[in-house]
């Protein structure tokens, strides 16, 4: 199971960690701290020695009820951010978190390597089409509604059927725009209340009925925290805790904010196979 990242055949049989680097001022948990090119260099290089294979970078706050940010002010958010990282890690696998095909487009033609969608493709028409061009891997995330308004679309039928079903969709008109390699990610957080979450984690091997690499991405996020009535800065061990279940049950990629635990999860989990 190998994804292509800029002719770099990346095996996710074993998994593998994803750094997430916000640029932005208002993220539910680093929002604001790293917005100049020191303590963005310091945080990739960290997230480099600890073991990650992929960086995300994003631009646009996807935290519930976040702010709207213009396309033209995400890419003047996120462009320099590339630039910067392609020239001091010249190897660096660059995921792009936005759900613009413009701003996947201009950041994939500067040295990204893949695009991470939290909206499969439902926000911009134009985004599957343009992925498949770029020929690039791309990861579409289950959601309903927008970042503005998800919380009020959590009524399922059946959740875990309905986000196989939803994934089926996508997956099908993604391949009819060429679009090779895939990866889905069930959304944790988005448009699922606080039990509808756990159920989507005691379910989540279901999910490997698509045939496709599973992206995890519960790190720091409200069903750990709000659970332990603590904060986001109190919930790396929850993290943990939750990402070892997530492996356990067929994850491939965990996106997170501290790279070192989760190598260990992944080191630990690997000896019960």
């Amino acid at each position: 199971m190998t994804i292509n990242c800029n002719g770099q055949l990346i095996d996710l049989s074993t998994p593998k960690v994803m750094g997430v680097l916000n640029t932005t001022p208002d993220s539910f948990y680093d929002g604001g701290k790293f917005i100049n090119d020191k303590s963005i260099l310091l945080q990739v290089e960290k997230m480099l020695v600890e073991g990650a294979t992929f960086i995300d970078v994003g631009a646009y706050s996807s935290r519930p009820g976040a702010n709207h940010v213009t396309e033209s002010e995400e890419l003047q958010r996120i462009s320099p951010v590339i630039d910067l990282l392609i020239k001091h890690f010249p190897n660096i696998i660059i995921s792009i978190d936005t759900f613009r095909s413009q701003v996947a487009k201009h950041c994939i033609n500067n040295g990204a390597a893949l695009v991470n969608d939290i909206s499969a493709g439902k926000l911009d028409d134009k985004m599957l089409e343009v992925v498949g061009k770029l020929g690039v891997p791309y990861i579409m995330m289950h959601m309903k509604g927008t970042p503005q308004n998800m919380t009020k679309h959590v009524n399922y039928t059946n959740l875990i059927n309905d986000i196989i079903f939803y994934f089926s969709e996508r997956i099908k008109i993604a391949r009819n725009h060429q679009i090779k390699d895939i990866i889905i990610d069930p959304g944790f957080g988005f448009s699922k209340t606080l039990e509808q979450n756990y159920t989507l984690l005691k379910q989540f091997e279901l999910l490997k009925l698509t045939e496709l690499p599973i992206l995890a991405g519960i790190s720091r996020k409200s069903m750990i925290y709000k659970l332990l009535n603590i904060d986001a800065t109190e919930a790396l061990n929850g993290t943990s805790v939750l990402n070892t279940v997530a492996l356990l049950k067929g994850a491939s990629i965990l996106r997170v904010h501290d790279v070192k635990e989760a190598m260990e999860c992944i080191t630990l989990t690997k000896n019960l196979f």
